[in-house]
């Protein structure tokens, strides 16, 4: 038996299925389990993944439709099972899915844009629950494919090398932290497809709250992001002003996150580093707007959701649908009137 992982939709979705991974690798300890994904941060932590054999790397966005078709095609048959992590709907992957022509294809069947996904095309599903965390949908999908109920919900995974946190430690002692300093870290960037940036906390609120940190607490500020977000990281720094505040530039995922292992406390936007900051165990501070909590806290580690809890959220679902506010007030009232008082004391909850 060959199954094939399809986890196309991003670094933290890949995370947010290692827990699955994990109890399908004990159930099926001989069989070939193989991965694709069209994301770098993908396969950095699926290569360092025990439970993976092979890693496929495609870049469905950059190679084209023909290409992309191509591709699909020469996996035709490979595999007897193929499983759409969650959350995936778009009718790109179901297609995808489709084309590699495994007996058994799992995916969700979304509450809202099934059919206009084309979702039918899988054979093995189960229903979408916004009760439910994304974690937990991806344990019931292998349930189903092995007919079997597991007793546990692991924790995410995410394999880091010697070299992966020799590299880290070398980082941290160029900027001088040393072992007993308090050090927390920011991600106050996130995905921008389909609008999403709308989901940040503004940066002029992450540097007031740098700045209470620093002088109340003495606390040194790491500020992590990819390379997109190296203007929006240069711009908080600049309005913390401290020489306790220091920029993480780094595109491999692995290398950030084993720097990412030294913080106390972790402050993030929904991202996918807050999903690589619960599969460290971090302590994190999650600052949500419009996205359902159900669906992506931080899963098994300590944490705090600091959110509006307005009548109106959650409004951000699994759709091809770009994120849109409906209010007639404040546009994304739910990220813009959430304030710095009330993150600062989500994190003094962790540093007292």
């Amino acid at each position: 038996m060959k199954i094939l992982i399809l986890a196309l939709s991003g670094i933290g979705d890949a995370l947010m299925f290692t827990p699955a991974l994990k109890l399908l690798r004990n159930s099926l300890p001989e069989v070939q389990i193989d991965a694709l994904v069209m994301f770098e941060g993908t396969k950095d932590i699926y290569k360092r993944n025990p439970d993976i054999n092979d890693v496929i790397y495609f870049n469905f966005l950059k190679e084209g439709v023909v290409r992309s078709l191509k591709f699909a095609l020469s996996l035709r048959n490979k595999y007897d099972i193929s499983i759409n992590v969650y959350p995936s709907n778009r009718k790109e992957y179901n297609i995808i899915n489709f084309l590699v022509g495994a007996k058994k294809r799992a995916a969700t069947k979304y509450l809202r844009k099934d059919f206009q996904n084309l979702g039918f095309l899988n054979n093995v599903r189960v229903t979408e629950d916004d009760s439910r965390h994304n974690v937990s949908t991806n344990i019931m999908l292998c349930e189903k494919l092995l007919n079997k109920k597991f007793k546990e919900e692991p924790s995410m995974n995410f394999y880091l090398t010697n070299e992966d946190t020799n590299n880290a430690g070398s980082f941290l002692s160029s900027i001088n932290i040393k072992e007993n300093d308090l050090a927390v870290g920011f991600h106050p960037g996130s995905a921008t497809i389909k609008n999403h940036a709308k989901r940040r906390w503004e940066p002029e609120k992450f540097a007031r709250l740098a700045q209470l940190l620093i002088e109340n607490h003495n606390a040194k500020i790491l500020i992590f992001g990819g390379s997109d977000e190296n203007e929006l990281k240069e711009k908080i720094n600049y309005q913390i002003n401290s020489s306790h505040s220091f920029i993480v530039n780094n595109d491999n995922i692995a290398k950030t996150a084993a720097i990412m292992q030294r913080c106390n406390v972790f402050v993030t936007n929904d991202s996918s580093l807050m999903h690589v900051a619960s599969s460290l165990k971090l302590k994190i501070v999650a600052i949500l707007g419009p996205t359902n909590p159900n669906y992506i806290h931080p899963w098994k580690t300590e944490h705090q959701i600091v959110r509006l809890n307005l009548d109106c959220s959650p409004c951000f679902i699994y759709s091809p649908r770009p994120l849109i506010c409906f209010r007639n007030d404040v546009l994304f009232k739910c990220i813009k009137e959430l304030n710095v008082e009330m993150v600062y004391d989500a994190v003094l909850n962790f540093i007292n």
